[in-house]
């Protein structure tokens, strides 16, 4: 689990880091500016990020699988050997997702300006800026992230049906209550992030205007990597009670 989370962490940071520095300095500056090159490294760099993120999160839906519905298979399925290869995994197959993503966007011709409506260069905005004549790709590129997400989201569902099965048949209430609190947060996160991207990607043009626009980009590349340390590592009690023991050091140093 601590191995997972670690992983996550940097995808969590290196989201936030990829847009909200950009946009805080746009803010402060009064400025709207950001070059060519610039932009495709935010979009490549944020494509690569939210899809890692996308991806692990569904490895750790796997990983609460095996320990609520195989907990005596756990060290077999999930040894170390195993946690580093799906890790590798994910990050890879991320990465092929945001380069095939930032090529393709980048290669299409802009003929609708270079005003984004957004806060960061994201993949719809940059879609609205390319020629009507090159839909076909734009479609490409949709099927792409939706086929992408649409798979993960089908594994997590699946492993959802199997654990909350497994819980309610767990007889003991405080051991279904320690279940349901450690997938719960899991699982709001996951659809809180599934939703509003593919709300974002796939809303029907009437539904569009710059506030809601706005707040769905907030929402899926903000609000999750900001929470996901507050889910995953302060709920736990070790990590909890490790921090409190390296702060009460560090204090009786002083």
């Amino acid at each position: 689990m601590f191995f997972f989370l670690l992983n996550l962490a940097f995808t969590d940071l290196g989201s936030i880091c990829t847009t909200v520095p950009k946009a805080m300095h746009n803010s402060l500056w009064d400025t709207r500016n950001i070059s060519y090159t610039g932009c495709a490294a935010q979009l490549g760099f944020f494509a690569f990020f939210m899809s890692a993120e996308l991806a692990l999160l569904t490895i750790m839906c796997y990983d609460r699988y095996v320990s609520i519905c195989k907990p005596l298979h756990y060290g077999t399925l999930l040894g170390s050997r195993a946690c580093a290869h799906m890790a590798a995994a994910s990050w890879a197959s991320a990465f092929l997702h945001a380069l095939q993503h930032t090529v393709n966007t980048f290669s299409l011709p802009l003929c609708h300006g270079n005003a984004l409506g957004q806060f960061f260069c994201e993949i719809p905005e940059m879609l609205k800026l390319s020629c009507s004549k090159s839909y076909l790709r734009k479609l490409g590129l949709i099927a792409l992230s939706v086929s992408f997400g649409f798979g993960c989201f089908l594994f997590i569902v699946f492993s959802y049906v199997q654990i909350f099965r497994a819980v309610l048949r767990i007889p003991s209430e405080q051991g279904r209550h320690k279940a349901f609190s450690t997938c719960l947060p899991h699982l709001a996160v996951v659809t809180l992030f599934i939703s509003t991207g593919i709300f974002s990607d796939l809303k029907p043009p009437s539904m569009s205007s710059p506030s809601l626009n706005l707040a769905l980009s907030v929402l899926y590349s903000v609000v999750p990597p900001a929470l996901n340390p507050l889910i995953y590592s302060l709920r736990n009690q070790e990590l909890k009670a490790a921090v409190w023991t390296l702060m009460t050091g560090w204090f009786q140093k002083r």
